[in-house]
């Protein structure tokens, strides 16, 4: 197995209404409970960082008025109710599941401590987190590149609805290609809407390597951590 550790990055969108990604879709969830129960499964540790789009943007919110530093915590808070549902999904599914927290909700998950993590994902528990990293102005793009640093995971998989990174948006460009590769340079000089360039900064100083790929395609996480060439790699 090429891998013995990821960090799965999932949109807030991946588990809402298929249609206008917004809510929490009951099958939406289930389905990508039981793709990272297989995962599991083959005997690969998980830790998760989930968004929170499908709930509240806090940049977006902010908009409307609000403070961002205030727009950003209620997004964190979005972060949280995810994590939560994908919990119930994935120990419904029979794999032992622990909500970490990068602000305290102690009456619903754990706080965020690296080494208790680490306890977890060694004893096969998947481990969510969620809150992003308790900061306002950061995404939960730079929250997965941190964690997948501090947890020693040996890529990050960040999940999209493509099948990769194309050189123009693919759903409104019919002369958009994917790219096979890239480096993080790659991504940050031609401001490819990947991630944000500081969670791109951080795998680059980390060398993480970041897969990018269509999670919506049953089975493809699998097909991922077993070593399939899919998607797109962004590498040094």
């Amino acid at each position: 197995m090429p891998y013995s550790r990821v960090l799965l990055k999932l949109s807030g969108e991946a588990l809402g209404n298929p249609e206008t990604g917004h809510g929490i879709d009951p099958d939406s969830v289930n389905k990508i409970a039981k793709q990272i129960v297989h995962v599991a499964g083959l005997g690969v540790e998980v830790a998760i960082v989930c968004g929170g789009g499908n709930i509240l943007r806090g940049a977006e919110f902010s908009k409307m008025g609000s403070s961002r530093a205030s727009a950003d915590y209620m997004g964190m808070l979005g972060t949280v109710i995810n994590g939560l549902a994908l919990q119930e999904a994935i120990e419904a599914a029979g794999k032992p599941t622990r909500v970490m927290t990068a602000i305290e909700v102690r009456a619903t998950a754990e706080p965020f401590v690296r080494r208790r993590a680490l306890a977890h994902l060694e004893k096969g528990r998947v481990v969510i987190l969620a809150a992003g990293t308790g900061n306002p102005f950061f995404t939960t793009d730079t929250a997965a590149a941190l964690r997948a640093t501090e947890l020693g995971c040996e890529a990050l998989l960040k999940a999209t609805k493509v099948d990769g990174v194309y050189t123009a948006d693919p759903k409104t460009d019919p002369t958009a290609k994917r790219l096979d590769h890239l480096t993080y340079m790659d991504v940050l000089s031609r401001r490819l809407a990947v991630m944000d360039s500081t969670a791109i900064t951080l795998c680059m100083e980390n060398n993480m390597p970041v897969v990018v790929f269509n999670f919506f395609e049953e089975g493809n996480i699998g097909r991922v951590v077993k070593g399939e060439r899919l998607g797109t790699r962004i590498t040094a």
